[in-house]
């Protein structure tokens, strides 16, 4: 990925991204019940959207979330460390997020909003697989899977929560955005 396949564009979505991706540095212990009200759905589901180049759509948000997560983690184990049970879900629930972004063809608020749905029903599914894989207090049956999925409802209503209103704000402020830099509305 050359600088010069950076527009204005990509680095408006790029600034966005990051800005909110620094907003899970807010620690989860100081809003106890709100944990996993972050960002992530939202900045996997705006990378899809507005970078049109398919690598880097898929390349940033998850470089970002990636970065943030180095950086989380050293925070709660005092080091730099990336691996955690079932990361490779986690980011495979990031990555088909993404790609239910690249298929939003208008950005308007129903699309949008049933689009963060979807996204929050994919990490929900896909991320809980590792969960479910990873404690063995869960039968390895159907069975078992959804006991999982029913125990991580009260953390996917805070992701639900937060891909909402992370959503809103990042679409409607990018739209916003366009309206006064006119560039950054062109996607090459």
């Amino acid at each position: 990925m050359s600088i010069e396949k950076f527009n204005i564009r990509t680095w408006a979505v790029l600034a966005i991204i990051i800005a909110f991706a620094a907003l899970r540095g807010l620690s989860p212990e100081s809003f106890g019940n709100w944990a996993n009200f972050t960002p992530v759905g939202a900045i996997a589901l705006f990378g899809g959207v507005y970078l049109k180049n398919k690598w880097q759509a898929f390349l940033i948000p998850l470089a970002v979330l990636l970065a943030s997560d180095l950086f989380l983690n050293y925070a709660y184990f005092g080091k730099f460390t990336l691996y955690y049970e079932g990361i490779a879900w986690v980011y495979l629930s990031f990555a088909l997020i993404v790609l239910l972004g690249k298929t939003v063809k208008t950005v308007k608020p129903t699309s949008i909003f049933l689009s963060a749905l979807g996204a929050v029903l994919i990490h929900w599914i896909v991320a809980d697989i590792g969960v479910w894989l990873n404690n063995p207090a869960y039968e390895q049956n159907l069975s078992g899977f959804l006991h999982c999925l029913v125990l991580a409802i009260p953390f996917e209503k805070n992701f639900l929560g937060g891909t909402l209103l992370y959503s809103a704000v990042m679409f409607g402020g990018f739209e916003l955005l366009k309206s006064y830099i006119p560039r950054i509305a062109i996607a090459k």
